[in-house]
């Protein structure tokens, strides 16, 4: 299996070289690999005084969504252990082009691919006294050589399921790589009892850290006075990373006229090409927010009767839950739903497609009545308008994800708690 999963590496980078071809995202992926070891190497040299260095933690995610889970972590760890040097590194681009400036780490790279060469090169140039990897980045080249040099690393908001390749009968290899790790810090009892199955009993079940970063946000959000202003005293449907199916969704809802209410769509990819897409389906009434701050700083006010703000860049989605009064989260008629625990944190009622069931929050918040599934559009359509016509139940679906978030939070108290009692 060694060789199986080394090879499987090697194919991953012929992929992703034949993709560069065709694919932004994968064009990023290999140059931000370039030379990735040598700049590794000359920025350990000019921060660390050989003669003074800094002890290293090391935090990995594999993209923005990974990061946002993990930064509660990254930033309370920063704050309590300031004379601690912080590498942080992403495996996409998605998350590296975002973050590669995030004053919260040191500093910040790609992670370099998971062959024995680069694996010795990485820890030989960081010799990191802690690895804290978020989720569900398992590589296993890394894993053996931590294991190796007794780094311990620990997995933080892990989660489990009997599905899994770790759990198939040919999963051994993998499985016996899952317990050289320090300790799983589990979202829930069923992942550490799956664990515990399968002979793994290091691991505690803090929740999810994603609850903490959430709240912190829903607190404090960054203002867009722009959109504030176009909102206005209007009902405001936020539908946040969506795809063409779930921006198809919501054009019976455009169409209805007796459906008070405006959109703010902010695409999952943010490209000339969706964009296009989303104001050929939106028509004339759409305004793209680079417009609309252009026109706001301008003159302070806002020239448009736009009913549709199509956001075209990346960053801002979290913040602007906060102009919403109902939320449609993409992805659920694709691999799954993104995160509807942004625009939870706000207290809006959420709406997806149907692809949701591995993801926790989804289920609870719809058991609990501040979330609904939908299948076709016309069932989105017949949903939202029965929840803005009712406006006492529209408010209980507020305060149910407003609870629901506020009773979720406290991951990484846990976390912190038991990482301090390893680094003293």
């Amino acid at each position: 299996m060694r060789l199986s999963y080394k090879l499987f590496v090697r194919t991953y980078y012929l992929g992703i070289y034949i993709a560069s071809f065709f694919s932004e995202k994968a064009r990023l992926w290999l140059a931000g690999r370039r030379g990735l070891l040598l700049r590794m190497q000359a920025a350990a040299r000019e921060d660390f005084d050989n003669d003074k260095r800094q002890p290293v933690i090391w935090f990995h995610c594999s993209s923005l969504g990974e990061f946002e889970q993990g930064r509660p972590v990254l930033e309370r760890f920063r704050q309590e252990y300031p004379g601690w040097y912080v590498l942080l590194t992403f495996f996409s681009p998605s998350g590296y082009e975002v973050r590669k400036n995030y004053a919260g780490a040191d500093r910040v790279f790609y992670m370099p691919l998971d062959t024995a060469a680069n694996v010795r090169r990485f820890l030989d140039t960081w010799n990191p006294r802690m690895a804290v990897f978020v989720k569900y980045e398992y590589w296993f080249t890394y894993i053996a050589a931590l294991n190796k040099r007794q780094i311990p690393m620990v997995v933080i908001s892990a989660i489990f399921r009997m599905d899994q390749y770790f759990f198939r009968p040919w999963g051994k290899w993998f499985l016996k790589h899952l317990k050289m790790i320090k300790c799983f810090f589990v979202q829930d009892e069923a992942s550490s009892q799956l664990l515990k199955t399968y002979g793994i009993a290091n691991s505690v079940v803090s929740g999810d850290t994603r609850f903490d970063r959430v709240w912190r946000l829903g607190q404090s959000p960054e203002a867009f006075p722009e959109v504030a202003a176009f909102a206005g005293d209007d009902v405001v449907m936020i539908a946040g990373s969506t795809w063409p199916r779930d921006e198809q969704a919501l054009k019976p809802l455009l169409e209805d006229a007796s459906i008070s209410m405006k959109l703010i769509i902010a695409p999952h990819e943010v490209n000339e090409e969706r964009l296009k897409y989303i104001e050929a389906l939106a028509g004339s009434g759409s305004i793209r927010h680079s417009q609309l701050a252009k026109s706001f700083a301008a003159g302070g006010t806002i020239d448009t009767d736009a009913r549709v703000l199509i956001i075209d860049s990346i960053g801002k989605l979290s913040h602007l839950y906060q102009y919403g009064g109902i939320a449609l989260i993409g992805g659920g008629f694709g691999q799954g739903i993104h995160n509807i625990l942004e625009a939870a944190t706000f207290g809006l009622p959420v709406f997806f497609g149907p692809n949701y069931h591995k993801f926790a929050e989804a289920r609870d918040l719809i058991s609990k009545g501040g979330a609904f599934k939908f299948e076709t559009d016309s069932q989105l359509k017949q949903q939202v308008k029965a929840l803005l016509a009712d406006k006492k139940r529209l408010q209980q679906c507020t305060q149910t994800c407003l609870q629901y978030v506020e009773s979720k939070k406290g991951a990484t108290d846990v976390i912190m708690r038991h990482l301090g009692e390893w680094l003293h």
